[in-house]
C-alpha cells in the first residue's frame, strides 16, 4: 500500500465523490436514485449519533468509519442539488461557502482583530453571526427545534443568557438538583416532569456540565449492568419439592 504522503492530495476524497456520483446517475443504483434531500434526513441524524458514540467510545477505528457516514450524507446531498432544479449546488459550492464564512468568523486569525484566548474569541463570536445575519430578530432563531430536549434546553438556556433574559419561575442554582430529585420519587404529572427536567438543565448549566452527555454517560453505566446480569448464568429453576412448592 502506498504512504499516504504519496498519493495524490484528496485522492480518496475525489474517488468518494465519484462513487456518489456513479451510484445516483442513470444505471446505478435506483435506491439512491430515488432519494432526496427529505428522505435522508433519517440516516442524517443517525449517522450523527453513531459518529457521537465513536467519538465518546475513543474508538479510532470506529471514528474514521462513522466519519465517513458523515461526510458521504454531505456528498449525497450535494449531488441531489447539483442534479435538481432550483437548486443547482455541489460539493465545491458548499466547500466555498464554509472557507468563505470560516475567514469572516476568524477575524483574528484572517483579519486584524485582536484574540488570544478562547474566551476572547467567543466574546464576539455572536457579534459576527448577527452580521453575516441580520434577518435574525432574536438570538433565538437559528436554534434547530430538532435537537435532543435535553441538549435544546441548555442551548436556549445559553442564548437567554447572552440577552439578560432569566428563566423565571424555572431558574435553578446549583442546589436545585438535590431539590428537584425528591420529586421524581412521586409520579409527577407531564407538565411537572417538564418543570423539572428544564431545571436539572438548568442547575447543569449554572455547573458547568453538560446534561445531555451526563444523560448519555448514565445510559452506558446502566447498558453496561444490563449486559453484565444477562452474562451471569440463569438461575436453575427451584426444585418442585422446595420452599417453591410450600
Amino acid at each position: 500500500m502506498d504512504h499516504p504522503a504519496a498519493r495524490p492530495a484528496h485522492e480518496g476524497l475525489d474517488e468518494l465523490i465519484a462513487t456518489v456520483a456513479l451510484l445516483r446517475a442513470p444505471g446505478g443504483c435506483p435506491w439512491d436514485a430515488d432519494q432526496t434531500h427529505e428522505s435522508l434526513v433519517q440516516y442524517l441524524v443517525e449517522e450523527s449519533w453513531e459518529l457521537i458514540d465513536a467519538i465518546e467510545s475513543g474508538d479510532r477505528a470506529e471514528m474514521i468509519e462513522e466519519l465517513g457516514d458523515v461526510l458521504y450524507q454531505v456528498l449525497f446531498h450535494a449531488d441531489i442539488a447539483a442534479h435538481t432544479a432550483g437548486e443547482a449546488f455541489d460539493i465545491d459550492d458548499v466547500a466555498r461557502h464554509m472557507t468563505a464564512k470560516m475567514v469572516s468568523r476568524h477575524p483574528h486569525v484572517f483579519g486584524d482583530r485582536e484574540a488570544s484566548t478562547a474566551d476572547d474569541v467567543v466574546a464576539f463570536w455572536e457579534d459576527l453571526k448577527a452580521e453575516e445575519k441580520p434577518h435574525r430578530t432574536s438570538v433565538l432563531d437559528g436554534v434547530p427545534r430538532g435537537m435532543p430536549a435535553l441538549a435544546l434546553a441548555q442551548k436556549m438556556l445559553g442564548k437567554a443568557a447572552k440577552v439578560g433574559v432569566g428563566i423565571g419561575a424555572f431558574r435553578a442554582e446549583a442546589a436545585d438538583a438535590a431539590r428537584v430529585a425528591p420529586a421524581v420519587v412521586s409520579p409527577p404529572t407531564e407538565d411537572e416532569l417538564g418543570r423539572i427536567l428544564f431545571e436539572l438543565a438548568a442547575s447543569a448549566r449554572a455547573q458547568g456540565l453538560d446534561a445531555e452527555r451526563a444523560l448519555r454517560g448514565a445510559i452506558r453505566g446502566f447498558e453496561a449492568e444490563v449486559r453484565a446480569a444477562e452474562a451471569e448464568p440463569a438461575a436453575e429453576p427451584a426444585d418442585a419439592a422446595g420452599p417453591a412448592s410450600d
